[in-house]
């Protein structure tokens, strides 16, 4: 099973954490691990490359767990509140497809939110 957590501060979601395999497919044949692999990455270069703005990530394959914070998404990280609400709002819509693929996946994935 895929668990990922979502981290929020202050109403605005800056981050999140994957751990595990979800176990749909054999490896290599996972279409739902494809699937998150894919739109994490979409968030990684989206905050890169199109918001200009730093986002940290680690991927540690050992272990199955990517980490993926944008700390841009906070107001006492950033004075540009237009980045600010695009960098949540990209991880918040990130929050809701998830919660709409564990309807369907509820034994391969598990969805929370942290508020620190």
């Amino acid at each position: 099973m895929t668990k990922v957590k979502f981290f929020r501060r202050g109403g605005f979601y800056y981050g999140f954490e994957e751990t595990g395999h979800t176990g749909y497919g054999e490896s290599g044949e996972d279409v739902l691990c494809a699937a998150l692999s894919a739109m994490t990455m979409l968030i990684v270069n989206t905050i890169e490359i199109s918001y200009a703005s730093d986002v940290d990530y680690e991927v540690d394959d050992g272990a199955t767990r990517i980490c993926v914070k944008a700390m841009a998404a906070l107001p006492e990280y950033s004075e540009d509140e237009k980045k600010q609400f695009a960098i949540s709002g990209l991880f918040q819509g990130y929050f809701f497809q998830l919660n709409d693929l564990v309807e369907e996946y509820y034994d391969f994935l598990e969805v929370e939110e942290v508020d620190e």
